[in-house]
C-alpha cells in the first residue's frame, strides 16, 4: 500500500532563526507533515553566530547549541526536504537574496514564512525584573531592531511571492498573556506587542490577496537556553518540578502545521492565537501526549 500522504506535502516554508529553540521546533514539525523547509539563521556547522557572548557565560558555555545544518538534516529525517541557508536577517540584502533563492529553486512558489528570528537573546542580562530606567537601551536595539524589524523586512521580500499566487501564510511567533503587562520588563513587553500589531497589520493589507497573517503566542517553551538555566535536558525536565508547566518548542511546532494544512486558515487572518487554544481546536498534543493550557502568568 503507498504511503499515507503527509498534509504539508508539495508545501514550500521559509522559518527564520530555526538554529534553535522555537524555530527549530517549528521547522521539524514542518518537516514531519512533508514540507520543503527553508532553515535560515547565522549558526551553521562551522561558523556560530556571534553576539550571545553574554549569554553564553550565563549559561557557562563556550559554543551556542544548534545550528541550521542540523535542523535542516533533522528536517529530511522527519519526512520533509531540509534547506540550511545562513541568513542574517537584519541584513536587508541577504534577506533578498533568500527569497530570491526560493523564488527561483521552487518556481515562484512559497506558502508559509514564519517570522522568528529574534535578537534579544543577545543583549540578555540575567535580570528578569527591572524598571525601564534601569535596562540599558541595547535592549531597543536586540529586540526592536532586531526582532520586529526583522520579521517586517523577511515579510516585506516574501509578500510579492504570495501576491502572484494570491495566497499564503505568515506566521509570527510573540508572546502574549491576556494583553497584561510584563511587569519589569518594558522593552520586552514592548516588542512582543509590536509583533502582535504588525501580524495584525499586515493581515489588513493582505487579506483582499487572499494571504493570511496571524500573531502566535506559545506557552512557556522548554527551549536549550531554558533547559541550561535548570541545570537539565529534555530527557531529565521532569525532575525540575519549576518546569511543570512548560511545553517543548515542537508544541508550537505543530501549532503552525494545523494552521499552514488549514484549508479555511483566512478565517484567522489578523488575530493573536495562543498554542493551548489550537491544540484544543486542532486536536494535537506535544510530544509527551500532554495538552498543555494556554500560558498565563
Amino acid at each position: 500500500m503507498p504511503d499515507t500522504p503527509r498534509p504539508l506535502q508539495g508545501h514550500v516554508a521559509v522559518v527564520t532563526g530555526a538554529s534553535r529553540g522555537a524555530g527549530r521546533g517549528i521547522a521539524l514539525e514542518l518537516g514531519a507533515a512533508g514540507a520543503t523547509v527553508y532553515v535560515t539563521g547565522r549558526s551553521t556547522r562551522t561558523q556560530a553566530a556571534r553576539g550571545y557572548e553574554q549569554i553564553l557565560a550565563l549559561s557557562k558555555l563556550d559554543t551556542l547549541p544548534g545550528h541550521i545544518d542540523d535542523t535542516a538534516d533533522e528536517v529530511t529525517r522527519l519526512g520533509g526536504h531540509g534547506i540550511a541557508v545562513r541568513c542574517d536577517h537584519t541584513r536587508e540584502d541577504e534577506v533578498r537574496s533568500l527569497f530570491e533563492r526560493v523564488a527561483r529553486e521552487q518556481q515562484g512558489r512559497l506558502n508559509l514564512l514564519v517570522n522568528n528570528a529574534w535578537g534579544g537573546h543577545e543583549t540578555f542580562d540575567g535580570v528578569f525584573d527591572a524598571p525601564f530606567w534601569e535596562r540599558p537601551l541595547t535592549h531597543w536595539d536586540s529586540m526592536m531592531d532586531r526582532g520586529v524589524r526583522n520579521h517586517l523586512v523577511a515579510s516585506r521580500f516574501a509578500a510579492p511571492l504570495f501576491l502572484k499566487q494570491q495566497r499564503g501564510l505568515i506566521v509570527t511567533t510573540t508572546y502574549w498573556d491576556r494583553g497584561h503587562y510584563l511587569k519589569g520588563n518594558l522593552y520586552y513587553d514592548l516588542a512582543k506587542s509590536a509583533m502582535v500589531r504588525l501580524a495584525f497589520s499586515m493581515a489588513e493589507e493582505l487579506k483582499l490577496h487572499g494571504v493570511a497573517s496571524v500573531a502566535l503566542s506559545p506557552g512557556w517553551m522548554r527551549t536549550e537556553f531554558v533547559l541550561l538555566g535548570h541545570q537539565t535536558d529534555e530527557a531529565h525536565w521532569q525532575e525540575r518540578p519549576a518546569l511543570a508547566r512548560t511545553e517543548s518548542p515542537r508544541y508550537l511546532g505543530r501549532a503552525v502545521a494545523a494552521l499552514a494544512a488549514d484549508a479555511q486558515v483566512m478565517r484567522h487572518t489578523g488575530e493573536l492565537l495562543r498554542v493551548g487554544d489550537l491544540a484544543r481546536s486542532y486536536g494535537f498534543t506535544d510530544i509527551d501526549g500532554r495538552q498543555p493550557e494556554p500560558f498565563e502568568l
